[in-house]
């Protein structure tokens, strides 16, 4: 039997690893991020995959940085056949890449070439893609640059964000790895070298990503508060404090005012002047020292004073 090492942190890789063992690959240990703390309390919290590991009574390593570690000698001295990773956070050192007979593969939430990187769901959204995808790949030392095994596409439907494309992604992984699996472990896969001229990246989000630029256009807010949803969540700042952008759409108030001017106020949102004459309506918001409401709790509450002319920066 393939004997298999799963490596992987996040939620998204959690139902991959819970696929494998069902299919009943042996899986000689789960590697994944050490407990982190979260949360305004910082409780140390487990990651995902970890709880999942737990959940199945597989053995669990979690190397702070696995380059030149113990953990990476205990990994080695197990002699998978296979590694299997999935958004698990680190660079894999040559050492192991080279160690397993068939290699090591990597479930990666983006049609590569396109979105080589840590965000690749959250850049695809924000770039206003129209289709993303998984791709299973062998991994090399270069960032997501193997040759290709295997794709599969969806569609990037209009009220998707970063987070039901995760779950969504998730999915397809699971069953795009169980259905490709096979034909790596008989040496029967394909095996495409990535087109270099195509190649773009999705490095992980920024501070300076996360904020709105009034001055572009209402479609490309929206998909930048779409792409930062649920986490790490879009802001703008109003009366010197940051304010927090949840959900919005694309509002139907033309203007011709300065971009982040309040333009129009509704029961349930308001909208703000964007660039070229559009304008962003905003749904769901928080504002500094607040927890998350809706634009209508907002405007029946703190935001009650809010006037058309008030200047969001």
């Amino acid at each position: 039997m393939t004997s298999i090492i799963f490596m992987g942190t996040p939620d998204f890789s959690a139902p991959i690893l819970q696929m494998l063992y069902n299919e009943g690959y042996d899986i000689k240990a789960v590697v994944t991020q050490p407990d982190r703390p979260v949360g305004r309390k910082r409780v140390l919290t487990p990651p995902a995959v970890k709880a999942t590991a737990v959940e199945l009574g597989l053995p669990v390593i979690q190397p702070e940085k696995l380059r030149g570690s113990e953990e990476l000698q205990q990994i080695l001295a197990l002699q998978p056949d296979l590694v299997v990773t999935a958004a698990f956070g680190q660079i894999l050192p040559k050492s192991l890449l080279e160690a397993p007979s068939l290699g090591c593969i990597n479930v990666h939430a983006s049609l590569l070439p396109k979105y080589r990187g840590g965000a690749p769901i959250h850049q695809a959204v924000i770039d206003g893609e129209k289709e993303t995808g998984v791709t299973i790949m062998y991994m090399v030392e270069k960032l997501d640059a193997g040759d290709i095994i295997s794709q599969r596409t969806i569609p990037i439907e209009e009220d998707d964000h970063t987070g039901s494309l995760f779950d969504k992604l998730s999915v397809v992984g699971s069953n795009l790895l169980k259905d490709t699996l096979p034909s790596i472990i008989n040496g029967t896969n394909n095996r495409t070298v990535q087109d270099e001229a195509q190649v773009t990246f999705a490095s992980n989000i920024s501070r300076e990503q996360e904020r709105i630029d009034w001055t572009k256009d209402a479609r490309s807010l929206f998909n930048q508060v779409r792409g930062l949803h649920p986490w790490p969540v879009a802001y703008t700042t109003f009366e010197e404090g940051n304010f927090k952008i949840w959900w919005a759409q694309v509002g139907q108030t033309m203007h011709d005012v300065k971009p982040g001017t309040v333009v129009a106020i509704a029961k349930d949102h308001f909208d703000v002047a964007a660039g070229n004459g559009t304008a962003l309506a905003l749904y769901d918001v928080q504002p500094a020292g607040k927890k998350r409401m809706t634009a209508e709790e907002y405007l029946r509450g703190t935001g009650s004073k809010l006037q058309i002319g008030d200047q969001f920066e």
